[in-house]
């Protein structure tokens, strides 16, 4: 399927570099589920005088290595002292094999954008590599981009008409040209960075979350659906705690998670609201406008951000992703109860639901399976047999905790269903009475289209089976997903009310489980 323009790879990696000193220019193992987020963005501005003593490279490629679970593909790095005289590294790979001591030392500067990422739309290519950036008539601009354009074929079309070459097949270098366009009224009194992003926005509807960095400013940008994540981060000077709120203000941090702030001394200051362009410079956090949605729709956050993209320690509309996934367990505990001994989970992206199941039917959770981190493929080339032995390279069965005993295995998914079958194989070989699978979300039944690399609509396992015939297939004695309205009970459950004490009125994309798509789709 066409999938995002942000890239999963190698282990390590080898890694390409191309500096830029003026204007003029002087595979991994993949997931258990079949889906993969796009990619990841984040930024950094160093606050008071410039120029910085703030290592800001170094922060990025630490923040970058906190949101590499959102793609391990290939990474970039652009930095800047203020003005058009960029600095830049991109390459395969893991972030940490790309971005070693000597690199980082000759990408110093005062602001900068960073970029880790899953192909999906675009292949597995150096060129398709982010951040973008290119020469407008206000000087250079670099872009860093989450997401997929629903209209990306028409906007491509727009953008080669106007003679605009594109090196690669990313349509995220095609936004980087489209910010490059002058605005339909011109810019009678210099640059107007905001209409130029309004009329991008207003171009194409959704899916992506932007980091723009142009002289000395960081432009964060969200689509007016708010289906991709985007926040900010406050850096505090070393005297003091990461969790603690008071101290120096450093800079500023802007990221797709907040997973990654507490590790480089941040502490979460606030989201980027759908559909807001933020100023981030020096001087502080500046909203310069909020393009609304049409016909006043509703926003669409992707909901699987909170099922299974993000880390548990992400904060999204003020709660935590561990907690919603929790929730999620005790109500599947509520919906499909099961006579067992034990509660336990495929390591390790589960274990929140789990416990959550664990907790609401009061059955003991005890852990069944030990996985190996260190299994993959640029150090392993295993041999037929080894092949066929599938997810035992993987997970070792503990076999003395639950020896005779019914067990209640969580997922956190299900999609092509190509890794539980064996686990549930391995388990009851090693001695397991019964296996209940209970899954702490909806069947995915739908492409995505925004986003997310999720199989064609003819591999997803659910579009093939019923419920009945899924355990069968499986080998388990029985499975239950949790129900839509269970999903998004969970979800908006802990969202903070506002000042009038009433529950905050947040709406999710769950396209890829219902089939309702937030907007009408242009391919």
């Amino acid at each position: 399927m066409a999938g995002c323009s942000c890239g999963g790879s190698a282990w390590g990696g080898s890694s390409s570099v191309d500096y830029y000193y003026g204007e003029d220019g002087s595979e991994s193992e993949g997931t258990e589920t079949g889906l993969r987020e796009a990619c990841g963005v984040f930024g950094c501005v160093a606050a008071n005088d410039w120029p910085t003593q703030l290592d800001v490279a170094q922060l990025i490629s630490l923040g970058l290595i906190g949101l590499q679970h959102r793609g391990q593909e290939s990474a970039g790095i652009i930095t800047s002292h203020g003005g058009s005289k960029f600095r830049k590294h991109k390459g395969m790979g893991l972030v940490s094999t790309i971005f070693h001591d000597d690199v980082l030392k000759k990408l110093h500067g005062n602001l900068g954008i960073g970029h880790t990422r899953y192909s999906t739309a675009g292949g597995s290519e150096l060129v398709n590599c982010q951040p973008f950036d290119v020469e407008t008539i206000h000087g250079r601009i670099a872009v860093a981009h989450n997401g997929e354009l629903i209209n990306a074929t028409s906007l491509r079309k727009q953008v080669l008409n106007h003679g605009v070459g594109l090196s690669s097949t990313s349509d995220s270098e095609l936004m980087t040209q489209l910010l490059a366009l002058s605005p339909p009224d011109g810019e009678p009194n210099g640059p107007n960075w905001v209409a130029r992003i309004r009329q991008l926005m207003n171009q194409t509807p959704m899916a992506y979350a932007l980091l723009i960095m142009h002289e000395g400013s960081i432009y964060a940008v969200r689509d007016p659906y708010g289906n991709r994540p985007l926040c900010i981060g406050r850096l505090i000077s070393h005297a003091v705690y990461p969790g603690e709120k008071n101290g120096e203000c450093e800079g500023w941090v802007v990221s797709s998670e907040s997973c990654c702030f507490q590790s480089i001394g941040a502490t979460y200051y606030r989201e980027v609201q759908p559909g807001e362009i933020v100023q981030i410079s020096k001087d502080g956090v500046k909203t310069l406008g909020i393009v609304p949605r049409e016909s006043k729709a509703p926003p669409a956050f992707c909901i699987f951000e909170y099922v299974y993209f993000s880390r548990p320690d992400s904060i999204y509309e003020g709660q935590m992703v561990y907690s919603v996934r929790q929730r999620c367990g005790r109500r599947l505990a509520l919906e499909a109860p099961v006579d067992a001994d034990l509660v336990s989970t495929v390591p390790e992206s589960a274990t929140p639901a789990a416990l959550g199941y664990s907790q609401q039917s009061g059955i003991p959770y005890i852990e069944v399976l030990t996985k190996n981190r260190y299994v993959g493929r640029t150090f392993i080339q295993p041999s037929t047999r080894l092949r066929q032995l599938g997810v035992a390279k993987k997970f070792g069965a503990l076999t003395e905790n639950f020896m005779g005993k019914r067990i209640v295995l969580i997922d956190d998914s299900i999609v092509r269903g190509n890794t539980i079958s064996p686990i549930i194989k391995l388990l009851k070989l090693a001695g397991a009475k019964e296996v209940h699978i209970r899954v702490a979300s909806p069947p995915v039944k739908f492409p995505c289209y925004m986003g997310i690399n999720i199989p064609t609509k003819d591999e997803l396992v659910a579009n093939r089976f019923d419920a009945a015939s899924l355990a069968k297939h499986f080998g388990a004695d029985s499975i239950v997903y949790l129900t839509v309205d269970g999903l998004k009970a969970a979800v908006t459950e802990g969202i903070p009310k506002n000042k009038d004490n009433k529950q905050h009125k947040s709406l999710h994309c769950t396209a890829c489980l219902t089939g309702e798509y937030p907007v009408d789709l242009d391919w």
